[in-house]
């Protein structure tokens, strides 16, 4: 059993965190923390919490959190994670880290597309959390980089013609459409009701921060330098991102065989199902699951991608790292 403790409880993500732990066999939910004018009793905070969490969601006291955790949740915007992650890591404690502020090995990318980086030093220790790809090196882990939500769906719908050598390393377009939830608790004015009901628009128009990483990430399963075309949007429901992914083939290869390979590469992947046909949101919503459906068109190779962004893309996929920490199966809590 392991005693867990989340800080930012008061998110979207906190909330989908709790969710999980509360069923999860292995883990002991023992301290919840958010800034002090989103405290209280967290049935409060979170009504559907009524009747089955007694504990108050409070500010954060570090001497209180290690005395009561062996693993945090991290789940804090970039730039305020890093100011907690050292002292965490200090008192002996292993991180789920779901900012960006350790995904980035290059401290001089993550300041172009964020901010000045307080603790470079931690940068060389993180092991980026995706476990499809990095499963043989999280559990020695001390801090985990828990994936954007974008580059998951991304990421898994590339690996297999990465790896394979079957995808042509620059001119890889991802085009992907996510919920409202996707902006937080605390959105932009963009993605309020008023401006998303019976709306779609797309945003961070070559700017966007998911794109360093999935080249990252991505260059790294490759073997070689992988550049990446990211647009996302944003469409008028809660959860979800539905990736389209395009690029030239490296070598020729039939509809047939590309969901061949991708059936064999992912069939000992417990939340990674390849499908016959186009996934749909619905189908993997409140689920850690990714659906994905590869094929050729004139020539082109296109892969279809669906998680549900709070689940997989966030909450679930931290769990399923902690599950990996600890040496728990790695579907405890999640199926």
């Amino acid at each position: 059993m392991v005693r867990v403790a989340i800080i930012g409880a008061s998110g979207y993500t906190g909330l989908e965190a709790i969710e999980i732990l509360l069923r999860h066999p292995q883990a002991e939910l023992t301290y919840l923390t958010a800034l002090p004018e989103e405290c209280g009793p967290a049935a409060e905070v979170f009504g559907q919490l009524r009747g089955r969490l007694d504990m108050p969601i409070e500010p954060l006291d570090m001497n209180k959190l290690a005395e009561k955790a062996e693993a945090v949740l991290c789940c804090l915007p970039h730039k305020v994670s890093m100011g907690f992650v050292p002292k965490l890591l200090a008192a002996g404690l292993k991180v789920v880290d779901f900012s960006a502020d350790y995904r980035l090995r290059d401290a001089a990318v993550y300041e172009k597309y964020y901010v000045p980086h307080t603790d470079k030093e931690n940068l060389a220790h993180a092991v980026y959390g995706l476990p499809e790809m990095n499963r043989k090196q999280i559990p020695s882990a001390r801090l985990i980089a828990n994936p954007g939500c974008f580059p998951t769906g991304a990421l898994l719908a590339l690996l297999p013609v990465l790896r394979e050598g079957l995808i042509q390393p620059k001119g890889i377009i991802v085009n992907a459409v996510t919920g409202v939830s996707g902006g937080g608790k605390n959105p932009s004015p963009v993605f309020h009701f008023p401006a998303m009901n019976e709306n779609l628009l797309p945003y961070g128009v070559g700017t966007h921060r998911h794109m360093p990483e999935m080249e990252q990430v991505a260059s790294d399963a490759a073997g070689k330098p992988v550049e990446i075309l990211f647009q996302p949007h944003v469409g008028p429901f809660d959860r979800g991102i539905l990736s389209s992914v395009y690029g030239e083939p490296a070598k020729a290869v039939t509809s047939a065989q590309l969901l061949e390979l991708y059936r064999s590469f992912y069939q000992n992947e417990p939340f990674v199902q390849v499908l016959s046909k186009p996934p749909a949101l619905k189908h993997v919503a409140k689920s850690n699951y990714c659906h994905l459906f590869p094929t050729v068109v004139k020539g082109r190779l296109v892969i279809f991608s669906a998680i549900d962004n709070l689940i997989k893309g966030a909450s679930g996929q931290a769990i399923q790292n902690l599950n990996l920490l600890y040496g728990f199966e790695e579907t405890l809590g999640l199926k």
